[in-house]
């Protein structure tokens, strides 16, 4: 995809198959060692940025659903909205750091593989059930949130968003030589 082209629902789908690979053989290889050591760029461990990065396909549920609402409302009313979780982007920040670290407890490695399979098949079956319309529906996002929001997103754009928010993360494991 070339910037600024509109994703497809077909690139939708080959990247997640991607990242579905990659995710369950870094968790499947990584030692215990690996899962323990710093991340580059983080304070999180291999472990909880693993997490960290399924989260990323977790949170497209929600956004999907804020996509739906906020699309078909005036586009006033997103905007305000992402200026107000722009304000609270501190407290955004402390609870996402906080969670990936609580997160990595409760879908420990063992947990994580399978947990990443049933998100990206169950947002593969939405993605193939959505209208080209829906699809097309957009809303504002806080941009202090993410650096991969950008002003206004459309719901090909959120189900995309999980996969940059991984390929960036992914350079920050340092799971020995297989990063």
């Amino acid at each position: 995809m070339a910037d600024g082209d509109p994703v497809t629902r077909e690139e939708i789908r080959a990247e997640m198959e991607r990242v579905r690979a990659t995710f369950r053989r870094l968790v499947d290889e990584a030692s215990d060692e690996d899962m323990n050591r710093r991340s580059r760029g983080t304070r999180w461990t291999n472990e909880q940025l693993l997490f960290h990065m399924l989260f990323g396909y977790l949170i497209v549920r929600a956004l999907r659903s804020l996509v739906r609402v906020f699309g078909v409302l005036p586009d006033s009313v997103s905007l305000i909205y992402a200026r107000l979780l722009n304000a609270a982007n501190r407290p955004f920040h402390t609870i996402n750091y906080w969670g990936s670290r609580g997160g990595a407890l409760v879908f420990a490695r063992n947990r994580m593989g399978r947990k990443m399979d049933q998100v990206i098949d169950s947002l593969q079956r939405h993605l193939d059930r959505e209208s080209d319309a829906a699809l097309a529906r957009r809303m504002h996002f806080p941009l202090r949130w993410d650096p991969f929001f950008t002003e206004v997103m459309t719901l090909a754009d959120v189900y995309h968003y999980a996969t940059q928010h991984f390929d960036f993360h992914r350079q920050q494991l340092t799971l020995n030589s297989r990063d």
